[in-house]
């Protein structure tokens, strides 16, 4: 578990006092350029508007396991957690997440319209309030690729034209769905193919062939660095960090928009606190996913705001100068091939395939 400096003395003035501060939260997300950009929006201003110290926990990967465990011990230490909607759903569903009316503890739109009409069908669950549109794509390397650059995603499977190593996540989601996709299944079918014994094994079987040369991920920062360090030709990781890597560091990387997998990120607010920690959690979510804020988000990062009304706030990049829309995964050059993730099948068959791509992997 990471952790920053802030975050360790807060704790430890918190375990000399006896407990948890009323004035400190905790809220756990991804690390990396995505915690700095919700720093920057959200928490900075936050803790300089209301005087509470934000503790950062970057453990986001693991939310559920983790808060199954603490609801298990009957101790939440998580005021606030970052989570994609299939991760969302499943805690919904298991009773570890609150559930949210949208018009009466998020914020309207500075028009009047209520937040549930301003986040409309991104509203995936009951418990999840949507922060970003983002999607999981490819960077390659332009050095490493000649005078020939990956333009379709089967390029991750051709080892004849790209050589060398390529980094994927260690886990079944979107890597099953490219594989498949790959091995010739149309788009419309993916689940449904997926959804078989004999389809999970056709999507393993693809990937049998480029195992040797995976380099497995679990952090969204590891494929940026991998890149930046010439360690693989490709990779897969999240729009947002191979902007930070492209744009920012100024690295030899490209994107490979092509069938780029979109998916929603926000907050769910863990069952079981105190009252006195459930109303601050709501009040700072009440602030986080105001118009201004999301869109503020979008000035240090190229994720899409969730809310309609937050689009047309997008302007250019804080420190850049740049304009984010191009960047964005939703601008119709980038999203000219798409693969729309299915939150319901995730969350209906994460673990069971979870474990046997874990088996997978351990042959």
């Amino acid at each position: 578990m990471k952790r920053t400096t802030t975050m360790l003395t807060a704790v430890a003035l918190a375990t000399a006092a006896g407990g948890v501060s009323a004035e400190e939260m905790t809220i756990v997300s991804w690390g990396g350029a995505y915690s700095k950009s919700q720093l920057k929006a959200y928490h900075e201003p936050y803790s300089e508007k209301t005087g509470v110290t934000i503790l950062n926990d970057d453990s986001s990967a693991e939310a559920v396991a983790k808060l199954r465990a603490m609801n298990e011990a009957g101790n939440i230490t998580w005021d606030v957690v970052d989570v994609v909607a299939a991760d969302a759903i499943r805690l919904c569903d298991e009773g570890l997440a609150m559930e949210i009316d949208p018009d009466t503890q998020l914020a309207p739109a500075p028009d009047g319209t209520p937040a549930s009409e301003d986040f409309g069908d991104l509203l995936v669950s009951e418990c999840f309030i949507p922060q970003i549109v983002y999607s999981t794509t490819f960077g390659y390397r332009t050095d490493m690729v000649g005078d020939n650059p990956p333009t379709d995603i089967c390029a991750v499977f051709d080892l004849e034209t790209y050589p060398g190593k390529r980094s994927l996540e260690k886990r079944p989601i979107n890597n099953m769905e490219w594989a498949l996709l790959c091995d010739g299944v149309s788009k419309d079918e993916v689940y449904d193919v997926l959804a078989t014994d004999e389809g999970q094994d056709r999507a393993l079987k693809k990937l049998d062939t480029i195992k040797d040369s995976v380099v497995w991920w679990s952090a969204g920062a590891d494929t940026p660095q991998l890149l930046a360090d010439g360690e693989v030709v490709m990779g897969s990781t999240y729009n947002g960090r191979l902007f930070s890597v492209i744009e920012e560091q100024k690295q030899p990387v490209a994107m490979l928009w092509d069938a780029q997998v979109f998916d929603l990120d926000g907050w769910i607010i863990p069952a079981g606190l105190s009252e006195e920690r459930k109303q601050r959690a709501l009040d700072y979510i009440m602030f986080a996913t105001d118009t201004q804020r999301l869109a503020d988000q979008a000035k240090y990062i190229s994720y899409g705001p969730a809310r309609a009304s937050s689009a047309p706030l997008v302007g250019k990049h804080a420190e850049l100068g740049i304009d984010m829309a191009p960047h964005m995964p939703t601008d119709p050059e980038n999203a000219k091939n798409t693969f729309l993730y299915n939150y319901e099948f995730w969350a209906d068959y994460r673990d069971d395939i979870d474990a046997k791509f874990q088996a997978w992997l351990a042959q």
